[in-house]
């Protein structure tokens, strides 16, 4: 799952360093993500894992890190 999210992160977002050296846990913020960015992320996640973000977790939080996307994602397809 991380690495297409990494994909996904490669091609809707415009960061400031290189996807591959990302560590899971690193502030995607720190790293150049714009809240512009973060929606078309949000699009992209939501087309590519067939998912809808709840209002709820539509916040800086669930798209801070890789890992914080993943366990977004893992939760709404249980």
């Amino acid at each position: 799952m991380n690495n297409k999210i990494r994909s996904i992160i490669a091609a809707e977002c415009k960061l400031a360093v290189d996807v591959a050296t990302l560590q899971d846990d690193d502030d995607l913020y720190a790293k150049g993500l714009t809240s512009f960015a973060s929606v078309q992320l949000m699009l992209g996640l939501e087309d590519v894992f067939d998912v809808e973000f709840s209002e709820k977790m539509l916040s800086r939080k669930t798209f801070q890190s890789i890992s914080s996307i993943a366990a977004a994602i893992t939760e709404l397809q249980a």
